[in-house]
């Protein structure tokens, strides 16, 4: 019997975060004009002592692309500490008698840190679902709980919300989306005399869309693509999905594009009342900002003006121990790997890029009252740049949420 309820409860919440209505079920809820209506959110503070250098960010998720590398990991400066209560959110989700739902959320992590971010903002009916939610190329069935609000590198899919449009029957969801894609290369629109975008070493960086007044020379004429599963059998919770997205560039006088792709897997396991273990698969050819925390590009163009494909690959692995009480342990492993070389050769990315990062973690968090999470966790991560630098960095994270 308790085995059950602990699937349930699995499914539950993976169902929750992917629909995007990740609120407590403590929430608020009342009647409006025959919708019924729910508030819900939480207050939340979080601490981080990064212990041997400075790499915790301003709402004090773990910044990998921070962690120092060759002779600079010799001097650091050690002993960081920094609190906020940035990820706070409010939200409010309610459902007509004719079954529309409605969901707007936001929470105070936007530019930074301090301004109020749009996190969902969907209406769903009848397995159509369009508006701003989780992407559809996302699975939290194989995360690991941790306290970093941004969980550990190569999680499952985008990780994040996007603007979409997705029908959904059954187990199979599939969706149109904007798409994530980045790419960089050795030419670049000007507007009025001054090159838009730069690397460090004054390289032309393609970092899409247009903005005010200013538009690159990045082209993207198609939403990506995608379909993913989600499901269970017996004590096993299971998602696969797979994306497509088109990169591209016009200059006026050169062009190209190619298609990138992306594809992960991932699954969790009771193996009993107080045990659960849990992981996930991911890999890119032209899509690595769908590959989780990797902090690559997606693409380049070369010498010869021609569009070319970064690919990666990545994974994570995780075991949770419910002691009871409302108290759990909970430890994973998380990395990605960016092949950079040929990126790297065309004067695309810099020797310093990040071509693998991992991290290691282990926390508690138990619950001294109805609604309110505690906890503590223990971060180590590493990086690779690509010409063979290395560095680490640890850290100490405590978390304190209070949810209505």
């Amino acid at each position: 019997m308790q085995s059950n309820k602990l699937r349930m409860a699995i499914r539950a919440t993976a169902a929750i975060a992917v629909l995007g209505m990740a609120g407590p079920a403590s929430a608020v809820s009342f009647d409006a004009g025959g919708w019924d209506t729910s508030v819900y959110g939480y207050a939340r503070l979080n601490a981080s002592y990064d212990i041997d250098e400075d790499v915790s960010s301003a709402t004090r998720s773990f910044d990998y692309n921070a962690i120092n590398v060759g002779a600079a990991e010799d001097n650091e400066a050690t002993g960081s500490f920094g609190a906020d209560a940035f990820q706070s959110r409010i939200g409010v989700k309610t459902t007509s008698p004719e079954g529309l739902t409605v969901n707007i959320e936001g929470d105070f992590r936007g530019s930074g840190g301090g301004s109020v971010r749009l996190r969902h903002a969907y209406g769903s009916y009848k397995g159509v679902l369009a508006g701003q939610t989780w992407s559809n190329f996302t699975s939290f069935v194989g995360n690991t709980g941790t306290l970093d609000f941004d969980s550990l590198p190569g999680a499952a899919g985008y990780q994040s919300r996007t603007a979409q449009l997705r029908y959904t029957t059954g187990p199979l969801s599939i969706s149109l989306e904007d798409p994530k894609a980045s790419i960089s290369g050795k030419d670049v629109v000007t507007f009025a005399g001054t090159q838009i975008a730069t690397d460090v070493d004054g390289k032309p960086i393609y970092v899409g869309r247009i903005t005010t007044n200013l538009k690159t020379s990045q082209e993207i004429s198609l939403p990506a693509i995608t379909a993913r599963i989600q499901d269970s059998a017996g004590g096993l919770n299971y998602s696969a999905a797979v994306l497509a997205q088109q990169l591209g560039y016009d200059t006026g006088t050169a062009d190209d594009t190619a298609f990138g792709y992306a594809t992960f897997v991932a699954a969790n396991m009771a193996l009993s009342d107080m045990i659960t273990i849990q992981g996930s698969l991911s890999y890119t050819d032209g899509a690595s900002s769908y590959l989780y925390r990797a902090g690559a590009m997606s693409g380049y163009v070369d010498a010869n003006d021609d569009m070319d494909t970064i690919s990666g690959y990545g994974g994570t692995i995780g075991a949770s121990l419910n002691l009871g009480g409302g108290s759990s342990v909970n430890i994973g492993y998380g990395m990605t790997q960016v092949d950079l070389d040929d990126a790297f050769d065309a004067g695309a990315v810099k020797a310093t890029d990040a071509e693998s990062i991992s991290a290691v973690m282990a926390n508690y968090k138990w619950t001294p009252v109805k609604n309110v999470m505690m906890g503590v966790e223990y971060q180590y991560g590493m990086k690779e740049a690509q010409n063979g630098d290395d560095g680490d960095a640890s850290r100490l994270l405590f978390a304190a949420q209070y949810n209505f």
